[in-house]
C-alpha cells in the first residue's frame, strides 16, 4: 500500500464575529432630544407674540396670559380639578365597557356582528347633539357629562382591542391548539397579551380625548358651574380672552400629561415589543 502524509485535516480557528456594540441610551439633556421642541416652541411664541401685537382683539399677549394664571392659580386648579374627574370617570367607563365588549365579541362572532354596527353609528353621531337629551334624561349633574366623555372615548378602544384580539400569529395559535388549550387559556395567555400593543395605543389616544370630550360635554350640558369648559365659555361671553386662553393653556398641560403618562406605562410594559425597540 503507497504510503503518504495525510492532509492536515484540524479544523482551522475561525474568527468570531463582532458583537454589535451596545446603542447607548441617549442622555435627557442631549441637544438632539430638546432642541427641536424649544425651537418649535420660539418660533410659536414668536409668532404669536407678532399677532397679539396687530391684531390685540385677536389674540392677548403671553404675558398678560401668564399674569391672569398667576393672578388666580387656585381658580384654575379647581377647576382644571373637576374637568380632570369628568376626563377620567367618563375614559374609565368607556374604554372599560369597550375592553369587556371586545372580549365578548372576539369569542362570541355573532356577537361582533350585532354590536359592530351599532357601535359605528354610535361613533358617527354627533355628541353634541345628544348632550341636553342626555341632561334631561339625566339631570343637571355630573352624569350627563361622564356619559359624553365615555361615548367619545369608546369607539377608538373597541377597534383597537378588538384588532388586537385578532391579531394573533397562527403558528402559535396552532401550538396552542396541538397542547389542546382551552377557549379561555387561549384568551388570556395569548389574545389579551397580543393585543397589548394595540390596547395601549388607544389609551394614548382616548386619554387625551377624554379632556376634549369633558370640555365638550362642559360647553353643551346645561347647568355646569364649574370646569374650564365652563370657564371659557363664561369668558368668551364676556370677551375675557386672556382667562379663555389661560384655561387653554391649563387643558394643554393636561392632555400633554396624560400623553406622556400614557407613553410612559407603554415603555414599561412594551419593552419587549418590537415598537420600543430603537432604530439604529
Amino acid at each position: 500500500m503507497a504510503t503518504g502524509t495525510s492532509p492536515d485535516v484540524r479544523p482551522r480557528p475561525t474568527t468570531a464575529p463582532a458583537a454589535h456594540p451596545r446603542r447607548r441610551r441617549r442622555s435627557v439633556l442631549h441637544p438632539a432630544l430638546w432642541l427641536p421642541t424649544v425651537v418649535a416652541v420660539l418660533l410659536v411664541g414668536a409668532a404669536w407674540t407678532a399677532v397679539a401685537a396687530d391684531q390685540p382683539y385677536i389674540l392677548p399677549t403671553l404675558s398678560e396670559v401668564g399674569t391672569t394664571l398667576l393672578d388666580d392659580p387656585a381658580l384654575f386648579v379647581r377647576n382644571a380639578g373637576s374637568t380632570l374627574q369628568i376626563a377620567l370617570i367618563g375614559v374609565a367607563w368607556g374604554a372599560g365597557l369597550a375592553f369587556v365588549l371586545a372580549l365578548l365579541m372576539s369569542e362570541i362572532p355573532i356577537l361582533r356582528r350585532a354590536i359592530m354596527p351599532l357601535a359605528v353609528v354610535l361613533n358617527v353621531t354627533p355628541v353634541i347633539a345628544l348632550a341636553p337629551a342626555l341632561v334631561v334624561a339625566f339631570g343637571f349633574g355630573m352624569a350627563p357629562k361622564v356619559i359624553v366623555t365615555a361615548i367619545i372615548t369608546f369607539f377608538p378602544v373597541l377597534i383597537n382591542v378588538t384588532t388586537g384580539l385578532r391579531s394573533v400569529p397562527l403558528p402559535v395559535l396552532h401550538v396552542f391548539s396541538t397542547l389542546h388549550a382551552s377557549r379561555f387559556e387561549v384568551l388570556l395567555r395569548l389574545r389579551v397579551p397580543s393585543s397589548l400593543p394595540y390596547t395601549l395605543a388607544a389609551l394614548r389616544v382616548v386619554l387625551p380625548l377624554s379632556i376634549v370630550g369633558a370640555v365638550v360635554a362642559e360647553f353643551v350640558a346645561a347647568g355646569s358651574s364649574s370646569g374650564l369648559g365652563t370657564m371659557i365659555r363664561n369668558a368668551a361671553s364676556n370677551a375675557q380672552l386672556p382667562h379663555v386662553y389661560a384655561a387653554v393653556a391649563c387643558l394643554a398641560a393636561m392632555g400633554v400629561l396624560m400623553l406622556a403618562f400614557t407613553a410612559t406605562v407603554e415603555r414599561r410594559l412594551l419593552f419587549w415589543h418590537e415598537s420600543q425597540q430603537r432604530t439604529p
